[in-house]
């Protein structure tokens, strides 16, 4: 807001001399614009994300988990780095598109090579859609459909990531029974994230589930890319609805939980 006294100021100014009037029309121009200016700039760029996996602390908190299964996941995935995995957010103030970053030669957890499945998220917020892209149980599956508003708490707390003041946000996956915890920062004005989590007043730049048990960090924010295009590719895959997908995860828990055997090495946790 800009003061009495800059007012007062101003208008001395502009009694003085056409000169004058000059410098303070452009002055002022450049007080009314340049907030758009500077969302215009943080509205598109590439966002580059950390996920760190703690399978040994995860195996710990599934209580169906024999205690042999337990002891066999610390020894094997104890390690306090986790395992980590990269995503790639490109966005512009219309739409963003979210895919894992590809690594030649990558290894699992457990040391030998795979291949990539199919994934990819992507958010209109123009038109308040969005596509899911999904590998499940060796099957493809896409999600076309207009999304809905996710239930976030906004909180009185802020921290610093990646360089940015960020607010606290949760809520809860009653699916996999998972308090979710992100910071966002409404600097990057577009209402998006890694993953599948979106919807806040601001990018979306670390997520927290369970208390630690998987991290996804901003590591790297780029603005202004050359020739970037947020475009959605043509994608093959058996068509579903949100619920339908969640009741074959749901069901696939379940049936994990049955057999004692842990859910999350196929299904994301």
């Amino acid at each position: 807001m800009v003061s009495r006294q800059i007012l007062q100021k101003t208008i001395e100014v502009i009694m003085v001399d056409k000169h004058s009037r000059m410098k303070v029309t452009t002055f002022l121009l450049t007080l009314v614009f340049l907030p758009h200016i500077i969302l215009a700039q943080f509205s598109q760029g590439k966002i580059t994300y950390e996920k760190t996996s703690y399978w040994a602390k995860i195996a710990q908190r599934l209580p169906y988990l024999s205690q042999e299964e337990k002891d066999r996941s610390l020894l094997t995935n104890g390690s306090k780095e986790g395992w980590k995995s990269n995503y790639i957010l490109h966005f512009d103030s219309t739409a963003s598109i979210l895919k894992k970053q590809v690594k030649s030669g990558s290894e699992s957890a457990f040391g030998y090579s795979w291949r990539e499945e199919d994934y990819l998220i992507y958010r209109n917020f123009k038109d308040s859609k969005k596509v899911d892209w999904i590998e499940l149980l060796g099957k493809t599956y896409l999600i076309e459909e207009e999304y809905g508003r996710p239930k976030w708490k906004i909180l009185n707390e802020i921290k610093e990531v990646a360089g940015y003041v960020c607010m606290k946000a949760e809520s809860f996956d009653t699916i996999k029974s998972q308090k979710i915890v992100a910071w966002f920062t409404d600097a990057i004005p577009v209402s998006s994230g890694p993953e599948q989590f979106y919807g806040l007043p601001g990018m979306i730049l670390e997520i927290n589930k369970n208390d630690g048990d998987v991290v996804i960090v901003a590591t790297n924010i780029e603005f202004n890319i050359p020739n970037q295009v947020v475009k959605l590719p043509k994608l093959k895959g058996k068509k579903v609805t949100t619920p339908y997908f969640l009741d074959l995860v749901k069901a696939y828990i379940q049936e994990s939980i049955k057999a004692q055997r842990n859910p999350y090495w196929t299904v994301d946790y």
